[in-house]
């Protein structure tokens, strides 16, 4: 992807309060610290903690991602060795420190000079398109929000919604920004394009149309509800597919049901963060595995025996071998948690000697017998 104006601007380490250096899951850490620090839902009403939500949200977005980071990186490394004053000992063609060609800006084959000042600093040619630094059509935010889950529902999958506060299309104007029964005019300045063009020299640029800010149209009635932005801030409900399997703290992107674009842009993309619930008997062990802890008493443990035991199905027999220890883990395969795709994983079956805590007179008689004629030492490797 190519590199956004903020890149230059903003240094995300600092946003998440970590070095250039962390780790994925230090930066993970660190951004959902911050996230339930300053999520909206926590903070109602506080404007302040909603836009460092937005910044935390946009800083794990870019460093979260590791070929977004990448590229990152360097654009910071040529915004820290003054890039902007140094092409190269060969002009634009040159590649001098700490710059390598503008080979990470995706510029087209053939662009000349002024499309190349173009993608660095917002502006371009007519018909190329603005930068992100221009004030017509603006993407909306990402948003990010939190689903408690059951176990089995996110062991199975499921569709459910979430529901929020965020910005939203505006549901008088339709996101026209005008007065209802009117429409905006085209920008007679521009013609509708959203920009100029600016003769500097032997060059011209194109900048942002001074008169409809970039958008193309011009509102001379704005919509009373919106304020022309087309745009108004709502309670918003969500549908959201959970795939099978999907584990606890896990982000699901919901493409463009995140904020509102403002004047027309695009809207951003929703983050849910899921959390699962505790399950009565089931336990996971990584992706696709399954656990369940079985009770065996202490003769059926020393015998050998055969056990039910649950499944996300219907129940299965486990053979329990004959001096079974405590802990004993055995598999069961194909009965884990189901796959969209490829196979399901397995149950993983732990066995737990119980020891009798209360004994009457003949069973304690009976197990007194049992210890006479026992003779192994577990304690001999001790050597005590």
């Amino acid at each position: 992807m190519a590199p956004q104006r903020e890149w230059f601007d903003t240094d995300y380490y600092e946003v998440l309060g970590v070095p250039s250096t962390a780790s994925e899951k230090e930066i993970t850490r660190a951004y959902r610290k911050l996230a339930k620090e300053h999520h909206p839902d926590a903070n109602p009403g506080n404007t302040e903690a909603e836009e460092r939500f937005k910044q935390v949200s946009a800083a794990y977005d870019v460093l979260g991602d590791a070929d977004k980071r990448q590229e990152y990186d360097q654009v910071r490394e040529m915004v820290a060795s003054g890039m902007g004053a140094r092409f190269g000992p060969g002009g634009f063609g040159g590649a001098g420190p700490g710059f390598d060609g503008f080979q990470s800006f995706q510029f087209d084959e053939g662009a000349g000079l002024g499309d190349l000042l173009g993608g660095l600093f917002g502006r371009g040619r007519r018909g190329r398109g603005r930068g992100p630094a221009a004030r017509g059509p603006q993407r909306g935010a990402d948003l990010e929000t939190e689903l408690h889950l059951d176990f089995l529902d996110a062991v199975h999958g499921a569709t459910t919604s979430v529901s929020f506060t965020a910005d939203a299309v505006c549901s008088v104007c339709h996101g026209s920004g005008a007065k209802a029964g009117t429409a905006p005019d085209i920008c007679p300045e521009c013609a509708g394009t959203g920009e100029v063009l600016v003769d500097q020299g032997p060059f011209s640029f194109s900048q942002v149309c001074p008169r409809c800010g970039g958008r193309g149209s011009i509102i001379k009635d704005p919509c009373p509800n919106c304020g022309g932005r087309g745009v108004e801030r709502r309670r918003r409900d969500v549908k959201v597919r959970i795939p099978p399997g999907v584990d606890d703290g896990q982000r699901i992107r919901v493409n463009g049901r995140g904020a509102a674009g403002a004047h027309g842009g695009p809207p951003g993309d929703l983050y849910v963060v899921v959390h699962v619930r505790p399950h009565p008997l089931f336990g996971r062990s990584g992706k696709r595995n399954l656990t369940v802890r079985v009770p065996v008493t202490f003769v059926e443990a020393a015998l050998g025996t055969q056990v039910k035991v649950p499944t996300l199905g219907e129940p299965v027999t486990v053979k329990v071998p004959a001096g079974t220890q405590s802990g004993k883990t055995v598999r069961i395969r194909g009965r884990g948690i189901p796959a969209s795709t490829g196979e399901p994983g397995d149950l993983l079956v732990t066995f737990d000697v119980v020891v009798p805590q209360r004994l009457d007179d003949a069973e304690r008689k009976a197990v007194e017998a049992l210890g006479d004629v026992l003779t192994e030492n577990p304690r001999e490797h001790l050597e005590v």
